[in-house]
């Protein structure tokens, strides 16, 4: 046995701009050197995909890390800080459990299916916008475009008025950094923070001076009654309205954005996705496979052991979720985009985590993609780069920043 700082571990310079762009190649130097650990400037990798879900489960030891990364960041006590270190992932068992289980029951799958409507309408109102111009070919940063979207059903299924969805979406831009661990963004992440508050806090007051009833009522009042029952503060309320817009937001956005850089790599997959939304299914899966944007952080909250090497207390632990799915030990051409391979149960993508800090709303994000990339194919039809994309730092929310494509639109948009 040897504790894990004396290991002869690869390090990983995830901070560096190029980093970003290309990671697998440095995680496969990491492999070499160590089967399932790295380390890095804020403490230690784990990218092996049996590892992570053998030790994310471990909630008797590891608890998610907030405070180590409010304390990197330096910003305890200011807005953001605190809301790092109270939204509900981060509270104490208790709390947690308390208000997991009020809150649990609403994001089901069959209420994922019932937004498929709004999500279809959603998807189709930025297509007219972004993909009906009376030209033979149309150039924009899908990135930008495929922002829009998740932010726009969220809104929707809480009763936010449309007109405030730029102003969500620039603040959420902000949050999504949050965990790039770069203490020039605190004033930034401060402001951003401030402004959802204030968007929470006013919604709450609107709705509760407004009710709505009945097959009216949506998933805001649901929060609100089940808040009511649960006896769950207004701050508590306000940080879960936030916690949803944020969590929802990069997940679909950054997934659909790097599902259209595969495509235009795949064309042929593309085109059975502009015909059947079964397809897109299995290929929004096998997305999430070879690419997710998060890093789920754990602190140790006592000594623990595996795979005979001791963790101590206090030890902060990264779980690279985003490129596990690519372990060449558990997948033939582990890099190959196939949505018709088959996963044995073992391999399965961890992109929506594991225990029980699992992703409440993985039902509504996967419904979103599925209906987000079925339409998509159907209005941009063969798509090409237009220049080469960008991309966000790879600690935290990673993902590509900036995809320009042409295409040429297809007449009319329609689902």
């Amino acid at each position: 046995m040897q504790d894990i700082d004396q290991l002869d571990l690869y390090h990983l310079d995830w901070n560096d701009p190029a980093f970003a762009a290309e990671p697998w190649p440095e995680f496969a130097k990491a492999r070499a050197k160590h089967p399932w650990l790295a380390r890095t400037d804020a403490g230690y990798a784990v990218f092996d995909l049996r590892a992570i879900r053998e030790l994310m489960v471990r909630d008797d030891a590891l608890r998610p890390g907030f405070e180590g990364i409010v304390d990197i960041m330096e910003c305890r006590g200011s807005p953001w800080g605190r809301f790092a270190q109270e939204q509900m992932i981060a509270l104490p068992d208790r709390e947690h459990r308390l208000l997991r289980d009020a809150f649990a029951r609403k994001f089901t799958p069959r209420y994922a299916n019932q937004l498929r409507p709004l999500m279809r309408e959603t998807m189709e109102r930025l297509l007219r916008e972004w993909a009906s111009d009376e030209v033979a070919r149309i150039h924009i940063d899908f990135e930008e475009f495929a922002s829009y979207y998740p932010v726009a059903v969220t809104a929707q299924m809480v009763g936010a008025p449309l007109e405030a969805i730029p102003g969500l979406r620039r603040s959420m831009e902000t949050m999504g950094l949050a965990f790039s661990m770069d203490k020039a963004r605190v004033p930034a992440l401060d402001a951003a923070f401030e402004h959802l508050d204030a968007f929470a806090h006013d919604l709450m007051a609107r709705r509760r001076a407004d009710p709505r009833s009945g097959a009216e009522a949506d998933l805001l009042d649901m929060l609100l009654e089940a808040g009511r029952e649960h006896e769950v503060s207004d701050r508590q309320l306000a940080d879960l309205v936030i916690f949803l817009f944020v969590a929802g937001y990069d997940t679909s956005k950054n997934v659909l954005t790097y599902m259209m850089h595969l495509m235009l790599q795949n064309p042929e997959i593309y085109a059975r996705c502009a015909e059947d939304i079964d397809y897109c299914r299995r290929v929004v899966e096998e997305a999430l496979r070879v690419f997710n944007p998060s890093s789920a952080f754990r602190e140790a909250t006592r000594d623990i052991t595996y795979r005979d090497v001791r963790i101590p207390q206090g030890t902060m632990l990264f779980f690279n979720l985003n490129v596990a799915g690519r372990d060449p030990a558990l997948f033939e051409a582990p890099d190959a985009f196939e949505p018709d391979r088959p996963i044995a149960a073992e391999s399965r993508h961890v992109a929506f985590g594991l225990g029980k800090h699992m992703c409440l709303g993985q039902y509504i994000a996967r419904a979103q993609l599925q209906e987000g990339i079925h339409l998509v194919a159907r209005a941009m039809r063969s798509p090409s780069p237009d220049g080469a994309p960008g991309w966000r730092p790879f600690p935290g929310v990673w993902g590509i920043k900036g995809l320009p494509i042409a295409f040429t639109p297809a007449q009319p948009v329609d689902a």
